[in-house]
């Protein structure tokens, strides 16, 4: 039989993995709990007084929380095509939202799924995947043993005849194999994941788990018994999402404290991106939202837990989602995995624990469609065709509001250039933004730009606003 090339060399890097791998028992569990669309400032520990979170809290409470963290895309897919992968997802063309039947993640490029299986982890992926729903590119062909959710980039919480015929990229699968569900979604995936938890105790290997609810993306909804808690709430529905979402999690935790697994797991615990402009979500004190390239768009809720590992506190340095892929090998026993992997993240383990001091990132880069950001130290550079640039000091400026290109144009030169040699590396994005969505995003970023209320938030508003200026 012969094999494409392809398949070959992901065979001798896999071989190659499998004869670096450190033998190590005490390697911890690995969780990363990816919510979608939350908003920055919506959960306790991250200041919220009107969203309840008290599971979430306890571990952020009891981990280190993150200042300055940051995902990879202010949108869903490309941001979780990054951190998956520990690579900039523009290097292979994942620049914007993939539609259906892409083919995602080129199979050169590995995951995180099918590195720590390398390791000897049993893996696990739960909810949303929004990476490929073609043949090949599904979980269980991308690193992952086990899978239960939906393969598209949202759906209903409830049941529902729309979302749920077999086949359906909204329908939920276990494995590849068509499922059915009662109740609520999120309580659902928390129920899955308590299970695999429960298959897991027995074992003597550590597991991985991607655990990615939809919540709380649109559309807004949630049970009953959760709304009627939050009665005469502003947020109402939010808030009883997120209710539910924290109960999911502790449930997760408690089956894992339970079972005698809590110490030795480390959990990383953020946002997909900021929070939507239409789920009620709050980016306090950050401009913008999930879309575009100011802080509110990729700034995220962000915390390591592990009480065998890490000591609690908080950690000021630049880091991003990307690093998740690169701590998760080195705790994992993987060696040499930069090399390996060409991953653009960092081992955040030694600067969480002191080892090493300093910022594991001195610059980071966005890219999506007609619209670029570039951090390097405190300064924030903004780039949108058409519209230009604008250059901030986050250490003094966090809602972007003064631009400094010209006070401070060798700073704005040196970010500027960073950016070009970046650009200089990636691939052509594999597919675009329909193009209304481009005129949406000139839109809101012209009028952040200004410093204006934004005028548009999606097609919708932008039919409606054309019709009042004719």
């Amino acid at each position: 039989m012969r094999f494409p090339a392809i398949q070959i060399g992901m065979l001798l890097l896999m071989l190659g993995l499998v004869a670096c791998q450190k033998p190590n028992p005490d390697r911890p569990n690995i969780i990363v709990l990816l919510l979608d669309d939350a908003g920055y400032a919506d959960f306790g520990f991250m200041g919220s007084t009107d969203l309840e979170t008290p599971n979430i809290d306890r571990l952020a409470q009891q981990g280190i929380v993150f200042s300055d963290a940051h995902v990879s895309s202010s949108v869903c897919g490309p941001s979780r095509a990054g951190l998956i992968t520990g690579r900039y997802q523009q290097r292979f063309g994942f620049e914007c939202n993939p539609r259906h039947h892409y083919d995602s993640i080129p199979r050169s490029v590995p995951t995180i799924g099918e590195a720590l299986q390398t390791a000897g982890y049993n893996t696990s992926a739960f909810g949303k995947w929004h990476l490929g729903d073609r043949d090949g590119y599904k979980p269980n062909n991308r690193g992952f043993d086990y899978y239960w959710g939906f393969l598209s980039g949202g759906r209903s919480y409830f049941p529902n005849e729309k979302n749920d015929q077999p086949g359906a990229y909204h329908s939920i699968r276990e494995n590849d194999e068509h499922r059915t569900f009662e109740g609520y979604l999120t309580d659902r995936l928390g129920d899955q994941a308590v299970a695999f938890i429960d298959r897991q105790k027995d074992q003597d290997t550590p597991f991985f788990m991607y655990w990615s609810p939809n919540a709380v993306h649109t559309p807004m909804e949630a049970t009953e018994a959760d709304l009627a808690r939050f009665h005469g709430h502003e947020r109402k529905t939010l808030a009883a999402m997120t209710w539910a979402l924290d109960r999911a999690v502790g449930n997760i935790v408690t089956k894992l404290e339970a079972e005698g697994m809590l110490e030795n797991t480390l959990i990383f615990f953020l946002s997909d991106n900021g929070g939507a402009h239409n789920n009620q979500s709050d980016n306090h004190p950050l401009k913008g939202f999930k879309g575009n390239e100011y802080e509110g768009g990729h700034r995220v809720p962000f915390f390591a837990f592990w009480p065998q590992g890490l000591e609690a506190g908080t950690f000021d340095g630049l880091t991003s989602s990307l690093d998740i892929f690169a701590t998760a090998c080195a705790v994992g026993g993987i060696t040499d995995y930069q090399d390996q992997f060409q991953t653009d993240g960092v081992n955040l383990i030694p600067y969480l624990t002191g080892a090493k001091t300093g910022d594991p990132h001195d610059q980071l880069f966005w890219r999506k469609d007609k619209m670029a950001a570039a951090r390097r130290g405190d300064l924030k550079m903004l780039r949108v065709e058409g519209l230009g640039y604008r250059l901030y000091d986050l250490s003094k400026d966090l809602g972007e509001s003064d631009d400094l290109r010209a006070e401070r144009p060798q700073d704005f030169g040196a970010v500027q250039s960073k950016l070009t040699t970046w650009e200089s590396q990636l691939k052509p994005s594999r597919w675009t933004e329909p193009e209304a969505w481009n005129q949406v995003t000139m839109m809101i970023h012209e009028d952040l730009y200004h410093n204006r209320i934004v005028r548009v938030k999606n097609p919708e508003q932008l039919r409606a606003w054309k019709a009042e200026q004719e």
